[in-house]
């Protein structure tokens, strides 16, 4: 637990740094390609991917990293990693290039297949988010300030519901749909589960695809503010367990004592 204390700091230095090298790009313009998946990939992906890699190599040396831009590794060589990290180096790239500054750097360390380290740092805003197993979760202002935070654990009767702005889908529509009064907040990128994980939010289903880096690093802050993410079953999600990255739909909320279930 100690150890982790100490990762924090350089961790937080390391996302600010792939950060600046995101806004960088973001400022003077970039082209857009695409992956075989057609999902979009920018320069500013993958200077933030380089910075993070060179960053860990040095703060852990020898410890195995799984980047979103990294080349495919193997399930036969990932299934052997005990600790790991787990990166999106810019979680929201649609959001990034509709300029709307919802993205965030992504930065986990996975032990057992749980998260136990999590780090997202909002470039533009300057805000960051960390937690450790054990240590609790915190927001940090730009200005430095920091405070610790807690989900909301009890809901009003109004629900606030937090939904995804470039991925809508009708299953978030049918989750809607029954639910007697509610408000909807629509954010980029694994902001949607911080504001869960700060009190702002109540609930963030997300029934739709991800992988395994969009996830990990908030999962940790959640928790570590009395939430959880977990999948419909509401189990939580768990990491390398299968040579797929994709995850299942999952939901982050607060209030521990509702029955989310009724809802899927």
């Amino acid at each position: 637990m100690q150890e982790l204390e100490h990762l924090i700091p350089d961790l937080i230095e390391l996302a600010q740094d792939a950060g600046a090298r995101i806004m960088a790009i973001y400022e003077a313009g970039f082209d857009v390609t695409h992956k075989s998946d057609l999902t979009p990939v920018t320069e500013a992906d993958l200077a933030a991917h380089h910075a993070i890699l060179a960053g860990l190599e040095i703060l852990t040396p020898g410890l195995p990293v799984l980047s979103e831009e990294s080349e495919e590794i193997p399930f036969s060589e990932r299934s052997r990693w005990r600790t790991y990290w787990l990166v999106d180096p810019l979680d929201g790239t649609r959001e990034f290039i509709k300029r709307n500054g919802e993205f965030t750097v992504n930065i986990a360390l996975i032990e057992e297949h749980e998260p136990i380290l999590g780090v997202v740092y909002a470039p533009v805003s300057g805000v960051c988010y960390y937690a450790a197993r054990g240590l609790g979760a915190f927001k940090r202002g730009k200005d430095g300030a920091t405070s610790q935070i807690q989900v909301k654990s009890r809901c009003d009767a109004r629900l606030i519901v937090a939904g995804s702005r470039s991925h809508p889908s009708t299953s978030f529509r049918a989750f809607l749909s029954k639910i007697s009064d509610y408000e909807v907040i629509t954010l980029g990128s694994s902001l949607k589960s911080c504001l869960v994980a700060e009190g702002k939010v109540d609930i963030y289903p997300r029934l739709g695809p991800t992988s395994e880096w969009d996830t990990a690093a908030a999962q940790c802050i959640v928790e570590q503010a009395g939430g959880l993410l977990t999948d419909l079953s509401l189990q939580p999600l768990r990491y390398n367990t299968k040579e797929s990255l994709l995850n299942p739909h999952f939901v982050v909320f607060g209030d521990c004592s509702r029955n989310w279930q009724q809802y899927f």
